[in-house]
C-alpha cells in the first residue's frame, strides 16, 4: 500500500466525519439537518487526490464539484492550508462552507462553485483568458496552467455547459480539463443508459480529446485471466440501476447474479469463485475513478500537450461506505453506528478523528515529506496582488442631444484613441451585439482577439462597410455568441484575471438590458466570486417601444438594488455617465478593507463590478460645468437638479430616459408652485444602501451617522410630498418617502409594453408629464394646484 492509497483513505474518512461531525456531534439550536453529501464526496475522493497529491501545479486552476466541498476541505487540511476550528464548524457560521467558495473560504478556491454547472464553464472562459493575458506578452515568464474542473455527471444536464464548449471551440481553447465524476447517480434517480456516449461524442464534435476510465487495474487484470472476456462484456453491458443495485447488496449479490448469468462450470465459474465475496466486491467496484494508478497515468499523458481534454471516470456514488450504490444515498447521512465501524476500520481511534496521521500505515516524517514533495505544494503565488492602473480623465464632446448609449460609445471611442497603459488594460465582450450597443468604433480602432490572425476581407476586397474589423492577437474585444451565460462567465473569468494570471484586465461588457435576466445566474455567480467588471446594457425599458415587451425590461433597476457586489446606476445625461464610467474604472480595481465612507457610509474602499442601465432615447443634454461637488453627488447616488424651496409641497425623483418628462411637469408646475423640486437620481442602488448603512451605523453606536439621501432630502418640509418616476419598477424608488416620513407616490413600469411611440407608452403607463403631474395631484398636501386640476 502506497502513501498515495493511504491518503486517499484518509481524505474519505476526514470528509466523511466533517459532515458526521456537523450533524450528529455538533450541538445544534435550530433541529434543521446540515446535510453534506457523504455519497457525492467519496465518489470523488480517489480522484481528487491524484489530482490533487500528484498531479497539479501551483500555476493550475480547479473548479471542484459541489458537493464534493468536503474533499476539498480536508486536502487543504492535510497540506495545512486549512484549521481544525474551520473542519469543525463545516456548514456553520464563519466556518467552511457547503460549497468551494473563493470569497468565503480561507483555503484557497480557485474557483467558487455551488450553482452546478457554472464553475465547470468558468475554467474554460479562464483558460480563454488565460491565452488572451499570454498573447499580449505580459506574463510570459510564468509557466502556463491548466483549468480544471471536477464536476459530476448530472452536472452535465445544465445547458450552460454546452453553451460554453461552443465558445470554447471557437476561440479555439486549450489547457483546460473537464474530468467527469461518471457514478451514474443524480440527486433523484439513476441516470440514463449509454449517456457517457453522447458524451464522448459531444467532446470530440467540439475537438476535445476524450479518455474513458472505465476499468481499473484489479479488472483488468480480471479480464486477462481465462474467462476474463466475458466478465468485460458482462460489466459493458450492465445497466447502471442494476450496477448500483448489485453495488449496494455487496459481495454475496455479486456472486449469485454473475454466475447466474455467467456461471459456466468452466473457466469464468473458476474465476469468481476463486475470490471471497469481499474480493469479489472490491473487484466489481474496482471502477476506473476509483484506481490511483489508472486514474495518473491518463492525466501524465495529459499533461504532454494542451488540447482540452475531458476524463469520464466511471465511479461509485458513495464508494467505500455502507450506502454505496443505494439510489437515496445523495442527501443521505450515515447512521453513528455506521460512522464508527467505518472509523474502526481506517484504524481511527476514538476522540483522535481529526488527528492528521491517525489511521495510517506510514509514519508522520514519511507522511510529511510526501505532502511537501507534491507539485502542488511548491513554493509559488497562487494568488496575486496587482496594482491598481490609474484612471485618467476620458475626454469626449458634448451634442445638443443623444442618448447615454451614445455616449458610451462615444466615451469608449475617446478611450479606444489613448495609447495609455490604462486604455491597453480594457478589454470588451458582447453577445453577438457590438454594433448595437455602440461599441462598433472602440472595436474599429482596438481589434477583435483571436490567438491568430485572421482578415477581414470584405476590407480586402474593398468593399465598402462602416465596420473594419480584424482578429489578431492585439485585439482587445472578445466576441460571443448569442448567449448570455457565455458574456456572464467570460466577464467573470475576465474580472479575476488580476488574481488569477497577475495581470490586470479592465473588462467592459454590453448586451440588451431585458436579457440580464436570461444570464442572471452567471451575474450572481460572478459577483460571488468578487469578479470585477463594468456592464453596460442597453437599451433599457419601454423606452425602447416599437420593440414591444419582449424586449423591455421591468424588473431590472430592481436586479440591480439587489445584487451584492454590482453597484449600479442609471444616469439620464451623457456628462452624468462620464463621471461615473470613470469611477467605475477606479471602483473595479479597489480592494480595501470594508469599512464604510463618512460621508456616503458605503464600503467603497472594498470596490467590486459596476451596472449601467442605458437608453437609446436622444435627450437634450444640459450645459454645465462639472465640478467636484455635483460630480460627487452623481457617484454617490442623486443631486438637485432644481433645489426645493423652503415651502415645497411636491418634490419629483426621476431615475433615467425619463428626465425630460420630470423636467416638463416641473414647468408645468412651477408657475402654481415655486418651491417644487426636482431629484436626479443616478443610483437607486447606492441611495438606499447608503441609507442602510448609516441606519446601522446609529444603531450601533453613530448617532450622527448621516447618509446622501438624508441629507438631500432634509430641508424638506414635513407636508412635501415625493412623486417618483423611472422606466422601471416603481419600487425601485418608493422607498424615498420612508426617509423622512414624507408621502409618496411611485410611478414606472410594472407590466409587460405594448409597441408604440414612446408617447404612447409613457401616456399608457402614467409616467408622461401629465402622468406625474396627476400623481403630484393625488399626494401633495395643500391646496390643489391649478395646472395639476387643468391637466388631469
Amino acid at each position: 500500500m502506497t502513501i498515495l492509497s493511504e491518503l486517499e483513505r484518509k481524505v474519505l474518512w476526514l470528509a466523511v466525519w466533517m459532515i458526521h461531525h456537523a450533524n450528529h456531534v455538533r450541538g445544534s439550536q435550530d433541529g434543521l439537518k446540515v446535510g453534506g453529501h457523504q455519497a457525492s464526496s467519496a465518489s470523488a475522493s480517489t480522484l481528487m487526490t491524484a489530482l490533487y497529491f500528484q498531479i497539479l501545479r501551483p500555476e493550475d486552476r480547479v473548479a471542484v464539484k459541489p458537493h464534493a466541498s468536503p474533499v476539498f476541505h480536508a486536502i487543504q487540511y492535510l497540506f495545512g492550508r486549512q484549521t481544525l476550528e474551520q473542519l469543525q464548524n463545516f456548514r456553520g457560521y464563519r466556518g467552511a462552507q457547503s460549497y468551494p467558495s473563493r470569497t468565503k473560504d480561507i483555503d484557497d478556491v480557485d474557483f467558487s462553485t455551488g450553482s452546478v454547472g457554472l464553475g465547470v464553464a468558468q475554467t474554460l472562459f479562464s483558460s480563454l483568458v488565460q491565452d488572451y493575458v499570454r498573447a499580449k506578452g505580459w506574463n510570459a515568464d510564468q509557466p502556463e496552467g491548466r483549468m480544471v474542473a471536477l464536476l459530476g455527471d448530472a452536472e452535465m444536464d445544465e445547458g450552460n455547459i454546452f453553451e460554453a464548449l461552443l465558445e470554447g471551440w471557437k476561440h479555439g481553447l486549450r489547457n483546460t480539463w473537464w474530468v467527469v465524476d461518471y457514478n451514474r447517480q443524480s440527486l433523484d434517480a439513476v441516470v440514463r443508459e449509454g449517456l457517457w456516449l453522447r458524451f464522448e461524442s459531444i467532446f470530440r464534435n467540439f475537438g476535445w480529446d476524450v479518455v474513458i476510465l472505465k476499468h481499473g487495474t484489479l479488472q483488468q487484470a480480471a479480464f486477462a485471466e481465462e474467462g476474463g472476456e466475458k466478465l468485460r462484456s458482462w460489466i459493458d453491458a450492465c445497466p447502471n440501476q442494476l450496477y448500483s443495485v448489485l453495488t449496494f447488496q455487496g459481495g454475496a449479490a455479486w456472486r449469485r447474479r454473475l454466475l447466474d448469468d455467467l456461471g459456466d462450470q468452466g473457466p469464468v465459474t473458476r474465476l469468481i469463485e476463486k475470490r471471497s465475496d469481499d474480493d469479489l466486491a472490491a473487484l466489481m467496484a474496482n471502477l476506473g475513478g476509483h484506481d490511483l494508478a489508472s486514474i495518473i497515468d491518463a492525466f501524465e499523458q495529459a499533461r504532454g500537450h494542451d488540447r482540452p481534454t475531458c476524463f469520464i471516470a466511471y465511479t461509485i456514488k458513495g464508494f467505500g461506505l455502507p450506502l454505496a450504490g443505494h439510489k437515496d444515498n445523495h442527501a443521505g447521512l450515515m447512521t453513528p453506528a455506521q460512522v464508527d465501524a467505518l472509523r474502526q476500520g481506517m484504524g481511527v481511534r476514538e476522540g483522535r478523528e481529526w488527528d492528521l496521521f491517525e489511521g495510517l500505515a506510514y509514519d508522520e516524517a514519511a507522511i510529511r515529506s510526501y505532502l511537501a514533495s507534491s507539485p502542488f505544494a511548491q513554493a509559488a503565488t497562487r494568488r496575486h496582488k496587482t496594482p491598481a492602473v490609474p484612471v485618467p480623465q476620458i475626454p469626449w464632446g458634448a451634442q445638443a442631444s443623444m442618448s447615454t448609449q451614445q455616449g458610451f460609445g462615444l466615451l469608449m471611442h475617446e478611450i479606444a484613441k489613448s495609447d495609455s497603459d490604462f486604455s491597453k488594460r480594457v478589454v470588451t465582450t458582447s453577445p453577438d451585439v457590438t454594433v448595437s450597443t455602440n461599441l462598433g468604433a472602440w472595436v474599429n480602432r482596438r481589434g477583435l482577439f483571436a490567438r491568430g490572425g485572421q482578415a477581414d476581407l470584405f476590407r480586402e476586397e474593398r468593399i465598402p462597410s462602416t465596420f473594419n474589423w480584424t482578429f489578431s492577437p492585439s485585439g482587445q474585444h472578445l466576441e460571443l455568441g448569442i448567449s448570455e451565460m457565455n458574456l456572464f462567465t467570460m466577464l467573470s473569468a475576465l474580472g479575476l484575471s488580476h488574481t488569477l494570471h497577475g495581470e490586470r484586465l479592465l473588462p467592459v461588457g454590453t448586451l440588451y438590458d431585458p436579457f440580464i435576466e436570461r444570464g442572471l445566474d452567471a451575474l450572481n455567480y460572478a459577483c460571488y466570486q468578487d469578479a470585477r467588471f463594468i456592464l453596460a446594457a442597453t437599451p433599457s425599458g419601454v423606452t425602447l417601444a416599437p420593440e414591444g415587451g419582449a424586449h423591455q425590461s421591468i424588473a431590472t433597476p430592481l436586479i440591480g438594488m439587489a445584487q451584492d457586489g454590482l453597484a449600479a446606476f442609471e444616469p439620464a445625461y451623457v456628462d452624468e455617465l462620464a463621471v461615473i464610467l470613470r469611477w467605475a474604472f477606479d471602483y473595479i480595481q479597489r480592494s480595501g478593507e470594508a469599512e464604510p465612507d463618512n460621508h456616503s457610509w458605503l464600503r467603497d474602499q472594498t470596490g467590486g463590478s459596476v451596472y449601467l442601465r442605458l437608453s437609446t432615447r436622444s435627450i437634450e443634454q444640459p450645459a454645465r460645468q462639472m465640478e467636484d461637488p455635483l460630480a460627487r453627488a452623481i457617484v454617490d447616488g442623486a443631486y438637485w437638479l432644481r433645489k426645493p424651496g423652503p415651502n415645497a409641497a411636491v418634490v419629483i425623483a426621476y431615475s433615467g430616459a425619463v428626465a425630460p418628462e420630470a423636467v416638463q411637469a416641473l414647468g408645468l408646475m412651477a408657475g402654481d408652485r415655486r418651491d417644487v423640486g426636482l431629484l436626479a437620481v443616478t443610483s437607486a442602488d447606492r441611495l438606499n444602501a447608503g441609507w442602510s448603512a448609516a441606519a446601522r451605523a446609529r444603531q450601533y453606536g453613530h448617532p450622527r451617522a448621516t447618509s446622501h439621501v438624508e441629507r438631500l432630502l432634509a430641508g424638506l418640509p414635513a407636508s412635501c410630498a415625493i412623486v417618483t418616476v423611472l422606466d422601471g419598477h416603481p419600487a425601485t424608488l418608493a422607498w424615498l418617502g420612508s426617509v423622512h416620513g414624507h408621502r409618496t407616490r411611485a410611478l414606472g413600469v410594472e407590466h409587460f409594453g405594448q409597441t408604440g411611440t414612446i408617447a404612447d407608452l409613457y401616456r399608457y403607463y402614467g409616467i408622461d408629464a401629465q402622468g406625474i403631474m396627476a400623481a403630484a395631484q393625488s399626494v401633495s398636501a395643500g391646496r390643489p394646484l391649478r395646472h395639476l386640476g387643468s391637466a388631469a
